[in-house]
């Protein structure tokens, strides 16, 4: 029924359902006797509301506070739009399919080549995730240059049983069970080195004809689970976009805003053009560990129980995509938002802690949606450039403002733009 609503009718059931929501709790409330002006209730959908929102729109913007950026964000295909993660739930019993994946390793740094040594046994890179579908995205694999990394001989049994591997030190018994050795058999280390060592080291993507680096990470790198190297998709992951900005890795994102893989996705060399139109958290998330399986790249799959954000409204789960967003930085009006708590009496005290919290550690403030309720972002773009410029001023904001202060939001759909 939504998909048919126009953007006005669906505000307007929206209002409704919202203001039906107020009189019921406002009745609730007068008669556990408390007190307050119920006559004039403090209303967001109020037109004067509204435009005090997009006056501090405005006057952040002015101070370099608003932009518009292509980042990972969480993303809700169920109700195409981004999320905050206030609009996210984590229920229990999330269901994940990890898999172990080796990749080749193609011109290793030239201590792990001193390390290692050449034979006719294959030296691979494993990685682990719990998110399949991301594997498309790959453009590099990062290490902790902190932690001592090996290379653990071939294995029969594990892939074709000609492969060395390389792994964190710290992983290797944890792995001898994940991979299902035989009872009393064991991985045999061949080389320890520090982790700093491996960087420059190229690997060949196991479903794509191009190749990447082994880079330095951060301390989300750990040996706890997986196998101390991290597959990094900048266009999937918070960390991996911020890994991926230091190294200036590609943005790729091959996934459309129902959560289906886009024509980036094609070309594989095993799969060819068959991930395109699949949903990555169904048949599409399958899809790439039957071709990974068909490369000879998968090592092991198996369930795996954790939490995973579902969007708190439609109970179905997000991905984390790259989109071209508008973020507010926090980082910019942090110290004087800090000092701005300390003036506010909270009501309770743990109101406080909770705001601090949210404020000290915000990075990029993701405030767009893709939705017709709410306070639109007071933005033109243009049709001719395909959206990438945009009309933003003092003037635009200041007629948009006194349109909304008069008509309310409704306005921004109902009226002519040339009016």
């Amino acid at each position: 029924e939504r998909e048919g609503l126009t953007p006005i009718t669906l505000r307007e059931k929206a209002a409704a359902f919202a203001k039906e929501t107020v009189e019921k709790q406002s009745a609730s409330f007068q008669r556990y006797g408390v007190i307050g002006d119920f006559e004039n209730p403090y209303l967001t959908l109020l037109p004067e509301y509204e435009a005090a929102q997009i006056r501090v729109f405005g006057e952040m913007y002015k101070q370099g506070y608003i932009f518009r950026g292509r980042k990972p964000v969480h993303w809700s295909p169920s109700s195409k739009t981004a999320l905050a993660e206030a609009e996210l739930e984590y229920p229990e019993g999330h269901i994940s399919k990890s898999i172990y994946v080796a990749m080749d390793v193609v011109s290793p740094s030239e201590e792990l080549k001193k390390l290692v040594g050449e034979g006719e046994e294959k030296l691979k890179v494993a990685i682990w995730t719990t998110t399949p579908w991301t594997i498309p995205a790959n453009m590099a694999v990062a290490i902790n240059p902190e932690l001592e990394y090996c290379v653990v001989g071939a294995k029969e049994g594990i892939l074709d049983g000609k492969s060395k591997l390389l792994v964190a030190t710290g992983l290797v018994e944890t792995l001898e069970s994940k991979f299902q050795l035989p009872e009393g058999e064991k991985l045999e280390i061949l080389a320890t080195f520090p982790g700093s060592s491996l960087e420059g080291t190229t690997y060949q993507h196991p479903l794509y004809d191009r190749t990447s680096s082994i880079i330095a990470g951060g301390d989300y790198i750990t040996t706890e689970s997986g196998t101390g190297l991290v597959h990094t998709a900048p266009g999937h992951g918070q960390e991996d976009y911020l890994t991926g900005l230091k190294y200036g890795l590609e943005l790729l994102s091959p996934v459309d805003d129902v959560g289906k893989f886009t024509i980036e996705a094609g070309g594989s060399t095993i799969a060819g053009d068959k991930f395109v139109g699949q949903s990555v958290l169904g048949e599409g998330n399958i899809a790439v560990m039957e071709a990974l399986e068909e490369a000879g790249a998968l090592i092991r799959a198996e369930d795996y129980g954790h939490k995973y954000p579902y969007d708190w409204r439609t109970k179905k789960p997000t991905i984390f995509r790259a989109t071209d967003q508008w973020f507010a930085s926090v980082e910019g009006f942090r110290t004087d938002a800090l000092k701005a708590v300390e003036t506010v009496k909270w009501i309770p005290d743990v109101g406080k802690n909770r705001i601090k919290s949210f404020v000290e550690s915000r990075g990029d403030w993701c405030i767009s949606r893709q939705r017709s309720w709410g306070v639109p972002i007071p933005v033109f773009y243009d049709k001719a450039t395909g959206g990438t410029e945009v009309l933003l001023n003092e003037d635009t904001l200041s007629h948009i403002e006194s349109i909304i202060a008069e008509h309310g939001c409704d306005a921004w759909w109902k009226m002519n733009m040339d009016a």
